[in-house]
């Protein structure tokens, strides 16, 4: 008997060390937890609040600094060299006043927040008015790569703007700023394309463009806003105090109703955002999961999400309605796709052999192979037809009817004070052609982007209405 008492006393000894045991580690384990994620004890909140009302103003140096970063930065987007760009970003002070905002309404600083959105008003359109001014300066007007991405957002825009903006609070609230991450935030976020974007669109005179990339920077801003907002709020900032209660309160409330007036649509259109985005991506899964025929390919597809619609190029073999009906079948079953239509557009040839060739000419490499096989028969017939068409202009420009031409070009373009044509001989000493030119004199009073928009749509004419090849047109 006492054996057994002595051995229960034991398992209880035992067991009362292993629940000793595990408390201990779960105790190191949420000690190593809090110290590893913890960011308060390291905040330092007055050297914060200074340093961020103090990169709010752009005046003298933050100005200056700004018009040459846009300037930088629309060189780079103008000739599509992401390098450039992003050297521009690093130098651009664009935060101070967003991040501004973020924390006056944190800490219910009215006057903080006037400062701020003051100046982000300057600074839209500091960037704005310099962005314009290179563009309709610059000789160079097509829309690059660099300057199409800028003109729409997508969610993964929000989720930078997001996460970058979290960032960059956490780096600034920390004793002794990370300056890296300021950087480094000051690039993933992208504020500054987006403004010389805009630039681009007023000078070229494309709404869809300006407005597309206003709309890209304005979500950049707001997240970043409240990105700074709630980790302000997180970590306890002092609020601003007020000597008189009823100022206090109003204030209180002004703060509260601002940060939901910005907190509830950008909830919104994170939300709308993320439905694009769903759509797309089921798009995508389907059109190559499901859209499948023998002997047929898909050259392309486009997705629609506002009038949900899908648009299905083929090229190949004919498919049969009763194929279509099953890919409209599986279409329905997609709960992401439930009630998108589907429109499939099949190519005039038939021929399933060569739908089956292109494909693989294309994926291994033999559409290049035969170009480069069949250079020097190509360069010759080229230039044989080149010194045909050549001497067909000729023979056209020289019997080109410039009386009728001239009063006609009088009538549908008012802004032309003179004009004039002529037969331009050129030779570069091996070969020589003639070039039919035309000579214009704009009115003083048309602007050089006018110019330029007019000039390209008599070129067009010009080219249509007397089926000429090549043309030039100079002014006097």
């Amino acid at each position: 008997m006492e054996e057994q008492n002595k051995i229960a006393q034991d398992e209880k000894v035992s067991n009362e060390a292993v629940k000793r045991d595990a408390k201990t580690l779960w105790y190191s384990v949420r000690t190593f937890l809090s110290e590893l994620l913890d960011i308060r004890s390291d905040t330092d909140r007055d050297s914060t609040i200074e340093a961020v009302k103090k990169d709010i103003s752009f005046k003298g140096h933050n100005a200056w600094i700004l018009i040459f970063s846009i300037f930088v930065a629309s060189i780079g987007l103008n000739v599509s060299s992401t390098a450039v760009v992003i050297g521009a970003m690093l130098i651009s002070p664009l935060m101070g006043p967003i991040v501004g905002i973020g924390l006056s309404l944190a800490i219910n600083d009215i006057e903080t927040l006037k400062r701020s959105l003051i100046n982000l008003a300057v600074m839209i359109v500091l960037s704005v008015l310099t962005a314009t001014l290179y563009f309709a300066v610059s000789p160079i007007s097509e829309l690059t790569p660099e300057l199409e991405a800028r003109t729409y957002p997508t969610i993964l825009d929000v989720l930078v703007a997001i996460f970058g903006g979290l960032a960059l609070i956490v780096a600034k609230t920390k004793k002794g700023t990370i300056a890296s991450v300021i950087f480094g935030v000051a690039i993933a976020t992208a504020l500054m394309p987006p403004l010389c974007t805009v630039g681009y669109g007023l000078a070229m005179g494309e709404w869809q463009y300006y407005a597309g990339a206003f709309y890209l920077f304005s979500i950049n801003a707001v997240f970043i806003a409240l990105s700074t907002f709630l980790v302000a709020k997180f970590l306890r900032f002092p609020m601003v105090k007020y000597a008189n209660s009823k100022r206090r309160r109003f204030v209180t409330q002004m703060a509260s109703l601002i940060a939901l007036v910005v907190m509830i649509p950008s909830l919104y259109l994170f939300y709308i955002l993320y439905k694009e985005q769903v759509f797309t991506s089921a798009t995508k899964d389907y059109v190559t999961r499901v859209i499948r025929y023998e002997g047929a390919e898909v050259v392309k597809f486009s997705q629609d999400y506002k009038a949900k619609r899908i648009d299905v190029y083929l090229i190949g073999a004919l498919v049969p309605k009763a194929k279509i009906q099953e890919w409209y079948n599986q279409l329905t079953e997609e709960v992401s796709l439930a009630d998108v239509s589907l429109k499939i557009h099949q190519g005039s040839d038939q021929s399933s052999q060569m739908a089956e060739q292109l494909s693989s000419a294309v994926k291994s490499g033999i559409l290049e192979d035969l170009y480069v096989n069949n250079q020097q028969a190509l360069a010759d017939k080229n230039s044989q037809i080149q010194l045909l068409e050549d001497e067909i202009n000729r023979l056209k420009a020289s019997a080109l009817p410039f009386q009728s031409l001239s009063e006609e070009v009088h009538i549908n373009y008012e802004n032309i004070a003179r004009f004039g044509f002529s037969n331009t001989i050129n030779t570069n000493f091996e070969e020589a052609d003639t070039i039919p030119t035309f000579l214009i004199e704009w009115k003083p009073s048309l602007s050089e982007n006018a110019k330029r928009r007019e000039e390209l749509k008599l070129r067009a004419w010009l080219k249509v209405k007397y089926d000429l090849d090549t043309l030039s047109i100079a002014r006097y």
